[in-house]
């Protein structure tokens, strides 16, 4: 498996430098993510956080330890993440699991984790179920939640778009639904007279080509795209093919310019509206930024082969930071209970994330971070627009 492996040459590269105490005393952490399959896109995520792992145990690991990261590919089925993760817990026994990629499959193992009681931190995935601290006190997400996206959206087009006529496009799932259930939020006693269509499609299927032209048939001037990045780069492209004039909006998830808007065409993708909270790496803005040149040094020296337009080596290098954080503060002797503790109590800034958003969490809010702001792609970058939201604005 691909992070077993790397991780394995990192470290025997660490026992040489820290010496076989060190690596006895490794942090083990535990992560499934789709490197093969319909959301393969997502495995850069994986290979940037292995690579600022490997950056974290060069520079000395977290209080002197090491960090051993054991990550399985789950081909984004749930069946298979079930198999990885018991593997993880029960075979390798890791000490946490961090940043499984994915609603449903996040879904698969979430009583599981829980009952087994290993932390399930900065789960890859915006789904509301993860900032449920009463009845799932291991599992904690990371990134904005579905619901409050679709909600911003919403606002938006009432405010922005004369006589909308809504058709959503969106995954079959619970994240799918998530989606759907903020926008529905957002446009509140309007939502049954604005969204004129509503047509999931399956992981499974090849494309979502005629879903896309059947959507254009009601008439909608609207197109709220509610995919990952194989389908969304499918979406975005059949509606430019077929002359779609309708304001679209793509969710967060996928909007990345290297892994979604350019296999779908730069051109076809442009005037997409999305929201997001880290700084675009294809935004001029942030051509002189500080934090930027130092994800940048970091990408060069540790993942010289990832994709420095993907904002899926943000998120990764974002992530990553978040657990080094939880990690420092949990303390030298931290074990699965501590860095838990240390997770759920964060107060601080992430780089790269956009000014104003914070990493904060409680142990009664697990949701890290609530806010986000608009933004529309030009046929190049990303341009963020009006103010920062957060959610209890939204």
């Amino acid at each position: 498996m691909f992070g077993r492996k790397t991780w394995m040459a990192a470290a025997a590269a660490a026992a040489m430098i820290a010496g076989p105490a060190v690596a006895q005393d490794a942090i083990k952490i535990g992560n499934t993510m789709p490197y093969s399959g319909p959301a393969s896109a997502y495995g850069t995520i994986g290979k940037t956080i292995e690579a600022y792992i490997n950056k974290i145990n060069a520079e000395g690991g977290v209080h002197g330890r090491q960090i051993e990261w054991i990550s399985y590919d789950d081909g984004y089925s749930p069946p298979k993440t079930v198999e990885q993760v018991r593997r993880l817990v029960e075979q390798d026994e890791v000490d946490i699991l961090f940043a499984t990629l994915g609603t449903p499959t996040n879904t698969a193992i979430h009583k599981y984790v829980n009952a087994k009681k290993v932390p399930h931190l900065f789960v890859s995935t915006g789904a509301s179920k993860w900032n449920d601290p009463s009845n799932f006190p291991m599992t904690t997400g990371w990134q904005p939640n579905y619901p409050t996206e679709g909600a911003i959206y919403a606002k938006y087009i009432m405010e922005n778009i004369e006589d909308p006529k809504i058709a959503i496009l969106y995954q079959n799932d619970d994240y799918g639904k998530d989606y759907l259930h903020g926008m529905k939020m957002g446009l509140g006693d309007k939502a049954d007279s604005l969204i004129v269509a509503e047509t999931p499609y399956e992981v499974a299927q090849p494309t979502v080509d005629s879903e896309v032209i059947s959507l254009k048939s009601t008439g909608a001037n609207v197109f709220f795209i509610v995919a990952t990045p194989k389908f969304a780069a499918q979406a975005i492209k059949k509606s430019d093919e077929i002359g779609w004039e309708a304001t679209r909006f793509l969710n967060n998830v996928s909007v990345s310019v290297g892994g979604v808007l350019q296999p779908a065409g730069l051109e076809a993708s442009k005037g997409l509206i999305s929201a997001g909270y880290m700084k675009e790496s294809t935004d001029p803005q942030w051509a002189d930024d500080a934090e930027m040149a130092e994800w940048r040094k970091f990408m060069d020296e540790y993942y010289p082969d990832g994709d420095q337009t993907s904002s899926f080596t943000t998120f990764g290098y974002a992530i990553a930071i978040t657990l080094q954080e939880a990690l420092e503060k949990a303390g030298p002797d931290a074990g699965p209970e501590e860095i838990l503790a240390a997770a759920t109590s964060l107060d601080v800034r992430v780089p790269i994330l956009l000014p104003g958003i914070q990493i904060k969490t409680s142990e009664t809010d697990f949701a890290p971070i609530e806010a986000m702001q608009l933004m529309r792609f030009n046929g190049e970058s990303w341009e963020f627009f009006g103010e920062v939201i957060h959610a209890e604005s939204s």
